[in-house]
């Protein structure tokens, strides 16, 4: 087996239609990638990821309860081999986010 059949994500967005667009086209563009969790907030995006572990996590920067950019802090610890992808339609957070 190689390192392809272990790629796992978290979908973090608090837009329901924004996390299904998401997850259809990273399924269409990334099919070896499983989709192992889906957060609408920070708090449980947290949650999923220092249970899961993924590989990698999409992270909404504006959510309720716990920004993207504070989640990554707080998986920080608990998950250091998860990637961040963060997702954004504003480009403002763009900066912040490239300092994690």
């Amino acid at each position: 087996m190689g390192i392809a059949s272990n790629l796992t994500a978290v979908l973090a967005e608090d837009e329901t239609l924004l996390r299904q667009f998401l997850k259809k086209k990273l399924e269409k563009l990334w099919p070896e990638l499983q989709i192992v969790g889906e957060a609408e907030h920070g708090q449980a995006a947290v949650e999923l990821i220092n249970t899961l572990k993924p590989t990698v996590a999409f992270l909404d920067i504006r959510m309720p309860e716990r920004t993207g950019l504070e989640v990554a802090s707080d998986i920080a610890e608990a998950s250091p081999d998860t990637h961040i992808v963060f997702v954004t339609a504003f480009h403002e957070y763009a900066v912040a986010a490239f300092d994690r």
